[in-house]
C-alpha cells in the first residue's frame, strides 16, 4: 500500500510515524516532509502549497491514499483536484475547508447552525472597525479573516491593543490578503480545549481530547503562535460534556453543511471554551491540530489507516479507534524570536539521546539536513512528546528529553499542562 502525506510540519511527522507503524506496513511518501519524516518515509521535494506539482506527482504515482496535513492546500481545493483525477483523498473539499479558510464563512455557518459561539462582526473599513470596537470595549478578540498560520488572532485586553491589531491587519497588511477583512469578536472566558472528530459525510467519531498552549511564553503571556505545546486528555472535558460537545459543536454544524449541499469528509477540529459546564466554539479547523496531533497520536492504539480509509469510503465507525489511558504531553521547541523573525540553519544536537528515553518521541517540524547535520528551518522546530501512566510522569519525561536537545536560540514553555496540574492539586 502506498500512502502520500502532504505537508512538512510536526503534524505530518506525527501522521507519518503513526501510519508507518500500521500493521499493513505501507510505503509512505511525504511532500515536502522534513528531517524527521525522512526516517519513516521518502521525502518528495514539492512544497505543500504547490498544488499543480502535488497533483502531478500523485497522478503519476497513484498512491492508494493521500492524506492532506495543512489547511492551505485544502482551502485551495487540492482534494477536489485529486478526486477529479480518480484518487482517494483524506481531507475536505474546498467548499468544506472554508470553515477554516474564512472566519466570516465560519461565523455565518455557526449562526445558521445554532452552534454556540462568540458574538462578532466583520469589517473591511478601518473607521467602521474602530467605531464598533469603541462601542463594545475591551477585552476583545481581533482575527484576520483568512489563513495566517495560526498567528492572525489577537487577544486584546485593552482598546489600545485592539486598535494596534486592527492597524496591523487592515492597514499594514501584516497578513497579506488574509487580513483584507477582519472579524472582531466577543472575548470568551473559561478554559480552552481542542476536540477533533473524524467525519465521513454522515458519521462522527470524536478523538481524544487535548489542550493547546497558544501564547509564546509561560503564564499565557506574549503573542499568539501556532501552538507551543499540548497535552491529552484535557481533564476540563468531563464525561458529562462529551454528549453536549457532540450535539452542539459537531452534529449541528454537520447538519448545516448538508443543508448547504456541502459534504464534509476528513477531520474537523473544534477549539472550544468551557465555563461552568457551558461550551462555546472559538474556531473550527479543517485539519488535524498541530501540536495536538503530536499529543493525541501516541495515545492511539493499533492502526490509524482503517479509520482514515473509512472516512473516504463512508463507513466510519467508533470501533475503529481505541485509546490508551496514559496521558501524553508535547512540548514545542521553537527558534529564538518566534513567532516573529528568526534565524535558520542552527545545528540541532541531542536528538538521539532524547529519542532513546522511555516513552519519548521527538517529532520534527521546522528541520532540514545540511552536510549530514540536522538543522533548524522554521519557527516551530521540534515537538517533544512523552507518555506516562500519570500526567506528572509524562511531563517529567518530556522535559527531561527537552533538556537533552540543544540548538542556538531554542525557546520553549516551562508550564505545559499547568491547568491540568492545578486541577489535580485542587482535587486532592
Amino acid at each position: 500500500m502506498k500512502i502520500f502525506i502532504i505537508g512538512g510540519g510536526g503534524r505530518e511527522h506525527a501522521l507519518a510515524w503513526k501510519i508507518a507503524n500500521d500493521s499493513t506496513q505501507p510505503e509512505i511518501f511525504c511532500a515536502p516532509g522534513n528531517a524527521g519524516t525522512a526516517d519513516v518515509a521518502s521525502n518528495i521535494a514539492i512544497g505543500a502549497e504547490d498544488i499543480d506539482g502535488l497533483v502531478a506527482w500523485a497522478v503519476e504515482n497513484r498512491p492508494d491514499l493521500t492524506v492532506v496535513g495543512p489547511e492551505a492546500p485544502l482551502c485551495e481545493g487540492i482534494t477536489d483536484r485529486l478526486n477529479e483525477a480518480g484518487l482517494r483523498v483524506f481531507g475536505p473539499s474546498r467548499a468544506a475547508a472554508q470553515i477554516e479558510g474564512s472566519k466570516v464563512f465560519a461565523n455565518e455557518l455557526m449562526q445558521a447552525a445554532g452552534v454556540p459561539t462568540a458574538t462578532s462582526e466583520s469589517f473591511t473599513d478601518v473607521g467602521e472597525a474602530l467605531q464598533y470596537l469603541r462601542t463594545i470595549g475591551a477585552p476583545v478578540v481581533v482575527k484576520a479573516d483568512g489563513l495566517a498560520a495560526g498567528k492572525g488572532v489577537f487577544v486584546c485586553d485593552t482598546l489600545e491593543q485592539a486598535e494596534s491589531a486592527i492597524e496591523e491587519t487592515l492597514v499594514s497588511r501584516g497578513f497579506g490578503d488574509a487580513g483584507s477583512r477582519i472579524v472582531i469578536e466577543e472575548f470568551l472566558r473559561g478554559e480552552e480545549a481542542s476536540i477533533l472528530a473524524l467525519i465521513d459525510g454522515e458519521h462522527i467519531v470524536m478523538l481524544a481530547s487535548s489542550q493547546d498552549h497558544k501564547r509564546a511564553r509561560d503564564n499565557d503571556e506574549g503573542p499568539n503562535t501556532g501552538g507551543m505545546g499540548a497535552y491529552s486528555p484535557a481533564p476540563v472535558v468531563t464525561d458529562a460534556l462529551w454528549p453536549v460537545i457532540r450535539e452542539q459543536v459537531f452534529e449541528r454544524l454537520l447538519t448545516e453543511f448538508r443543508n448547504q449541499g456541502i459534504v464534509y469528509r476528513g477531520v474537523l477540529y473544534a477549539g472550544i471554551m468551557i465555563e461552568e459546564g457551558q461550551v462555546k466554539v472559538l474556531e473550527y479547523n479543517c485539519r488535524f491540530g498541530d501540536p495536538e496531533a503530536q499529543a493525541i497520536f501516541p495515545r492511539l492504539k493499533g492502526d490509524l489507516l482503517p479509520a482514515l480509509n473509512a472516512c473516504v469510503d463512508g463507513n466510519l465507525d467508533a470501533s475503529l479507534l481505541d485509546w490508551t489511558e496514559d496521558p501524553c504531553v508535547c512540548i514545542v521547541m521553537a527558534s529564538g524570536g518566534y513567532p516573529g523573525s528568526y534565524d535558520k540553519g542552527k545545528t540541532i544536537d541531542g536528538l538521539d539521546l532524547a529519542n532513546a528515553m522511555q516513552d519519548v518521541i521527538v517529532f520534527h517540524a521546522g528541520t532540514g539536513e545540511e552536510e549530514g547535520r540536522t538543522v533548524t528551518s522554521g519557527g516551530r522546530v521540534l515537538g517533544v512528546s512523552a507518555c506516562g501512566p500519570e500526567l506528572e510522569t509524562a511531563l517529567e519525561r518530556a522535559y527531561a528529553a527537552v533538556s537533552e536537545i540543544h540548538f542556538d536560540g531554542a525557546q520553549y514553555r516551562n508550564d505545559i499542562a499547568y491547568r491540568a496540574m492545578e486541577r489535580m492539586k485542587a482535587s486532592v
